[in-house]
């Protein structure tokens, strides 16, 4: 029975060990330092996990390295950040770095960039929000008006206006997350 749990434990600390976080410092340009805090702010996804979804991936990894021409990378004025990855991350990109004699920092540079469609994607997306947020707040003041005419005509207390009442204290608290989510979104306007 020891021997058939044998290899399931190796391949467990195998994949634990893969998802242990370690730091890497890259020189990278400001747009692709923006983007990944961006992305990773705008959507709620830990920046840890975004560059496992966009590195780890060892075929598209590779095939992203193809396409690299690092004098082009070498012209872009690039600063140093550092970023908490998994191990697993690190080794994908060490083993394509050496592969292509390639520098890590032109990987992850060359990886951020696919994030631009997302961006630009999510740009459309927020200036739709935006206007929908307009007739939200049109809406919620047709209930604000039935409420009010319903007090009127039935009293404060009828049940009718008292449930009237709390979905208005729910639209008001729904509207304030609205905005909140509109007001974080503000930096996808300038990107």
């Amino acid at each position: 029975m020891a021997k058939s749990n044998a290899p399931f434990t190796e391949l467990s600390m195998f994949d634990l060990r893969g998802k242990q976080s370690v730091r890497a410092t890259f020189k990278l340009s400001q747009k692709a330092i923006d983007a990944i805090g961006l992305v990773a702010v705008h959507m709620g996804i830990k920046q840890k996990s975004l560059f496992d979804h966009i590195i780890e991936d060892h075929a598209a990894l590779d095939q992203l390295a193809r396409t690299i021409r690092i004098r082009r990378f070498k012209q872009l004025d690039r600063k140093q950040k550092t970023f908490v990855l998994s191990r697993r991350t690190i080794e994908a990109l060490t083993a394509i770095s050496k592969t292509y004699n390639m520098p890590r920092d032109a990987l992850v540079e060359y990886s951020i960039k696919k994030l631009e469609s997302v961006i630009q994607s999510e740009k459309i997306r927020h200036k739709e929000r935006k206007k929908l947020a307009g007739n939200l707040e049109s809406r919620f003041n047709d209930v604000l008006s039935l409420y009010r005419e319903s007090v009127m005509t039935l009293g404060e207390d009828d049940p009718f206006c008292r449930h009237l009442e709390k979905l208005i204290d729910h639209m008001r608290r729904t509207a304030e997350d609205v905005d909140a989510f509109l007001e974080k979104s503000k930096v996808l306007e300038d990107f």
